[in-house]
């Protein structure tokens, strides 16, 4: 029971004296994230300030009851609220005459959205998939997030210079395009609105600067809630000084009883029906927010000397996003590594500090949102490009990284998902990087790791050949030692038969199969399978095809150091009849010198 819901474990375990910095870090983090889900709620996803303060209460509540990480803060996520922002966006424009208005429509498909993540991550979770996250190389993601980040800052810049009422009569889709049209209309911008950003801008970077450069110094300084007194400012100067009659747009009524329902079963028919089409975003959002939390929990994990587990991250994650579904238009939400650090770093101990958050964020909801009627929704903008402002900034140092370490396979990964995040989508900036790196992975899987063995003079001890570090070695004329050096299954047997002729051929150094063999043919092989610990019926069924070929060659083989599971299946594969018992040996030498007394005719 423990192992399914640690909330049973730790809430028993709770000690009153973890209160007081549970509460601190949950305050502090509440500062930072009702500001930014009311953001990327309204800004990048589209959808009503409720759908991105929900995701703040709702999945946090649930993680803390199932998650395995003690200090993970769980929320809506920028590059998740684009990607369901873009969904909706699409949606909308296949079929903007369906009878529905643009605020139905963004609801049911971000419903139908969190249904589907939760769904995802909550299968993974049970199939005990959590090694997923190892999958997706940190180029991939270094690419990925940082052009996800640019994407969301050219987003924000048509608030932020008050250019929406243009902006809403083009139908542009690529980030690229995007960036053409603010150029374009640049000097179009609102006076007003495009001074209220770049001072709000200002004050956000500065105080975040400061924070960074001196927190360790003024330790009061990690508290400072930056954002949270943005946005306490600028509503009040914009409500006193009547900033909206001057064309500044403010974010409006957002009262809870405006909402039609607070519950609603997400598979109904009205949903369902954009079941298809939101899918594949689905997917993405999943493996993303996945990916992101993982990497904050073990981080976190590490720093405190604890073990999380990744399948159970997935069950708690899935299930929170599963539960949030029930309150329609419900953005996705997951860990994030900053939101997570900050809880850590201002006294968060235990999973109590996310209980608390709800509770704050809940509290907020019905209290304190009337409040904020005269929020300039460029600030909101703002608030945004202060979080990816950082994650950009980062990109150079990889960038620089990669080319010292002359690791190009991974700055031409990180480049190429990149620009195309940039020129072509979101999801095809991850999904072609994404199956390249499949195919890498499987590129490199299907290499076998197998070595030419030789005798040390004067011994019965057999080594490896190592060409670029070359020692005196007796070779056995004839006589082919390989040595298997992994488990073998159907991805790295395919090319066994191919690579087994080089190395008869050529030994272990490359040649050009053009080249002329610089060994004599092999009369006898001997494979050494100690390292084999496993081995599917697919390499089975090789050794029996290899066993076939060389005996209508004339070629003796041998096998040394069988492992009796591998010897099971060979026996059950025919090998062991085929070639008789007295062809498997306990040790490499006893094989080789079988064969030696097979070829000079003695038994």
């Amino acid at each position: 029971m423990r192992y399914y819901v640690p909330a049973t474990k730790w809430m028993v375990e709770y000690k009153l004296e973890s209160l007081w910095g549970d509460t601190v870090a949950a305050i502090t983090v509440a500062a930072v994230i009702i500001p930014l889900s009311l953001s990327y709620a309204s800004s990048l996803a589209h959808v009503d300030p409720f759908s991105g303060l929900f995701a703040a209460a709702i999945q946090p509540l649930v993680y803390s009851l199932l998650g395995s990480c003690a200090h993970l803060s769980v929320g809506p996520e920028g590059s998740l609220s684009l990607l369901v922002g873009q969904a909706i966006q699409r949606v909308w424009h296949d079929d903007p005459h369906s009878g529905d208005d643009f605020a139905e429509i963004a609801a049911e498909v971000a419903t139908m959205i969190t249904f589907q993540v939760g769904a995802i991550s909550l299968l993974l979770g049970l199939l005990r998939l959590g090694f997923i996250d190892v999958v997706l190389s940190r180029s991939l993601l270094r690419g990925f997030v940082t052009a996800v980040s640019l994407v969301i800052v050219i987003e924000q810049l048509v608030p932020m210079l008050g250019l929406q009422s243009i902006y809403a009569n083009v139908d542009l889709h690529t980030a690229l395009d995007k960036l053409i049209f603010l150029l374009q209309h640049l000097g179009s911008s609102h006076i007003p609105t495009t001074i209220l950003s770049l001072c709000s801008m200002a004050f956000l970077i500065l105080t975040r600067t400061v924070k960074t450069h001196y927190k360790k110094r003024f330790t009061p300084l990690m508290y400072l809630p930056e954002i949270l007194i943005c946005v306490v400012v600028t509503t009040i100067l914009c409500g006193t000084l009547d900033w909206q009659s001057r064309g500044i747009e403010v974010l409006g009524p957002v009262s809870i009883s405006q909402r039609k329902s607070f519950l609603a079963l997400p598979l109904q028919r009205k949903n369902l029906r954009f079941f298809k089409q939101t899918f594949p975003t689905a997917i993405f959002c999943s493996i993303i927010g996945f990916i992101d939390s993982v990497v904050a929990a073990k981080q976190n994990a590490q720093r405190f000397r604890y073990s999380v587990s990744p399948n159970r991250e997935l069950t708690a994650l899935g299930a929170g996003n599963v539960v949030a579904s029930f309150v329609p238009s419900t953005l996705p939400a997951y860990g994030a590594i900053t939101r997570s650090r900050l809880a850590a770093d201002t006294g968060g101990k235990t999973p109590m500090t996310s209980l608390i958050l709800s509770v704050i964020v809940l509290l907020s909801i019905r209290f304190l949102l009337p409040a904020l009627y005269f929020l300039p929704k460029a600030v909101l903008a703002c608030i945004i490009c202060l979080v990816v402002y950082t994650i950009i900034a980062e990109m150079p140092e990889d960038i620089l990284f990669y080319w010292k370490m002359s690791a190009w396979s991974d700055m031409i990964l990180m480049l190429l998902t990149f620009f195309l995040t940039l020129v072509w989508s979101v999801e095809v900036g991850i999904g072609i990087p994404f199956a390249l790196t499949i195919l890498l992975v499987i590129r490199q899987s299907s290499q076998q790791r197998i070595k030419i063995m030789a005798r040390e003079p004067g011994t019965t001890h057999y080594v490896p050949i190592d060409e670029d570090f070359p020692m005196e070695l007796e070779d056995t004329s004839g006589v082919l030692v390989v040595r298997i050096c992994e488990n073998l299954n159907f991805v790295n047997t395919g090319s066994m038969k191919e690579r087994l002729r080089r190395l008869e051929l050529y030994g272990n150094s490359k040649h050009h199969p053009s080249d002329a063999p610089v060994r004599a043919e092999a009369v006898a092989v001997v494979f050494q399978l100690a390292d084999v610990e496993e081995m599917d019926a697919s390499a089975v069924q090789i050794f029996r095809e290899l066993a076939e070929t060389y005996s209508s060659r004339g070629v003796c083989v041998c096998f040394a150091r069988v492992r009796p599971a591998q010897m099971s299946a060979l026996r059950k594969a025919g090998v062991v009849l085929f070639l008789g018992e007295d062809h498997f040996f306990p040790t490499t030498a006893a094989a080789v010198g079988f064969v030696e007394r097979e070829r000079h005719g003695e038994r």
